[in-house]
Protein backbone atom coordinates (compact mmCIF):
# COMPACT_ATOMS: atom_id res chain seq x y z
CA UNK A 1 0.00 0.00 0.00
CA UNK A 2 0.92 3.66 -0.28
CA UNK A 3 2.89 6.07 2.01
CA UNK A 4 2.34 9.11 3.68
CA UNK A 5 4.68 11.68 4.60
CA UNK A 6 3.86 14.51 6.81
CA UNK A 7 6.69 17.41 6.43
CA UNK A 8 5.58 19.22 10.76
CA UNK A 9 6.72 22.92 9.69
CA UNK A 10 7.08 25.07 13.01
CA UNK A 11 5.73 28.49 11.46
CA UNK A 12 5.81 31.53 13.80
CA UNK A 13 2.23 33.53 13.43
CA UNK A 14 4.36 36.92 11.65
CA UNK A 15 5.47 33.79 8.71
CA UNK A 16 2.02 32.40 8.05
CA UNK A 17 0.95 34.16 5.25
CA UNK A 18 4.95 33.82 3.33
CA UNK A 19 4.64 30.59 4.02
CA UNK A 20 1.35 29.90 2.45
CA UNK A 21 2.18 32.18 -0.95
CA UNK A 22 5.68 30.51 -1.40
CA UNK A 23 3.20 27.13 -1.61
CA UNK A 24 1.03 28.45 -3.64
CA UNK A 25 3.36 29.96 -5.92
CA UNK A 26 4.64 26.14 -6.04
CA UNK A 27 1.48 24.79 -6.99
CA UNK A 28 1.29 21.65 -9.21
CA UNK A 29 5.22 21.24 -8.64
CA UNK A 30 4.60 17.55 -7.19
CA UNK A 31 2.15 16.26 -9.54
CA UNK A 32 3.76 14.86 -12.40
CA UNK A 33 5.88 13.17 -10.20
CA UNK A 34 5.55 9.48 -10.89
CA UNK A 35 4.25 7.90 -7.88
CA UNK A 36 2.89 11.07 -6.44
CA UNK A 37 -1.04 10.13 -5.44
CA UNK A 38 -1.85 13.31 -2.91
CA UNK A 39 -0.64 16.85 -1.34
CA UNK A 40 -2.41 19.00 0.64
CA UNK A 41 -0.77 21.55 3.17
CA UNK A 42 -2.59 21.72 6.64
CA UNK A 43 -3.11 25.38 8.35
CA UNK A 44 -2.99 24.97 12.34
CA UNK A 45 -5.98 26.58 14.11
CA UNK A 46 -5.53 26.84 17.26
CA UNK A 47 -3.21 24.94 19.88
CA UNK A 48 0.10 24.65 17.81
CA UNK A 49 1.91 27.01 15.61
CA UNK A 50 2.86 23.75 13.11
CA UNK A 51 1.78 23.41 9.62
CA UNK A 52 1.28 19.53 8.30
CA UNK A 53 2.82 19.17 4.72
CA UNK A 54 0.51 15.96 3.87
CA UNK A 55 2.01 14.01 0.82
CA UNK A 56 0.86 10.27 -0.26
CA UNK A 57 3.09 8.24 -2.68
CA UNK A 58 2.49 4.66 -4.56
CA UNK A 59 5.85 4.09 -2.38
CA UNK A 60 8.92 4.38 -0.53
CA UNK A 61 11.05 4.56 -3.24
CA UNK A 62 9.15 7.27 -5.09
CA UNK A 63 8.95 9.78 -3.04
CA UNK A 64 12.90 8.97 -2.58
CA UNK A 65 13.13 9.75 -5.89
CA UNK A 66 11.21 12.63 -6.02
CA UNK A 67 13.33 14.11 -2.80
CA UNK A 68 16.74 13.27 -5.24
CA UNK A 69 15.26 15.16 -8.24
CA UNK A 70 12.46 17.70 -8.29
CA UNK A 71 12.49 18.65 -4.78
CA UNK A 72 16.03 18.95 -4.21
CA UNK A 73 16.53 21.40 -7.48
CA UNK A 74 13.12 23.51 -6.02
CA UNK A 75 14.90 24.20 -3.09
CA UNK A 76 17.88 25.15 -4.14
CA UNK A 77 16.76 27.82 -6.66
CA UNK A 78 14.77 30.85 -5.32
CA UNK A 79 16.97 33.31 -5.21
CA UNK A 80 15.34 36.72 -4.88
CA UNK A 81 16.87 39.51 -7.53
CA UNK A 82 19.49 40.48 -5.29
CA UNK A 83 20.74 36.58 -5.60
CA UNK A 84 20.16 36.10 -2.07
CA UNK A 85 18.26 33.69 -1.17
CA UNK A 86 14.87 33.99 0.67
CA UNK A 87 14.74 32.89 5.15
CA UNK A 88 12.87 30.22 5.94
CA UNK A 89 9.52 30.65 6.65
CA UNK A 90 9.83 27.66 9.29
CA UNK A 91 11.84 27.80 12.29
CA UNK A 92 11.96 23.90 12.43
CA UNK A 93 11.10 20.90 10.30
CA UNK A 94 10.48 17.15 11.51
CA UNK A 95 9.14 14.27 8.90
CA UNK A 96 6.72 12.16 9.83
CA UNK A 97 6.31 8.57 7.93
CA UNK A 98 3.44 6.05 7.53
CA UNK A 99 2.34 3.24 5.54
CA UNK A 100 -1.31 3.11 4.93
CA UNK A 101 -2.67 -0.05 6.37
CA UNK A 102 -6.33 0.71 6.15
CA UNK A 103 -7.91 3.05 4.06
CA UNK A 104 -12.06 3.87 3.13
CA UNK A 105 -13.74 6.78 0.84
CA UNK A 106 -17.20 7.67 0.98
CA UNK A 107 -19.81 5.58 -0.07
CA UNK A 108 -21.64 6.18 -3.55
CA UNK A 109 -25.13 6.29 -3.42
Amino acid sequence: MSVVKINVLTVPAEQRETLEKRFASRAHAVEGSDGFEWFELLRPLEGTDSYLVYTRWRDEESFQAWMEGPMKAAHQGGAAPSGERPQPAASGSTLWSFEVVQQAAPAKP
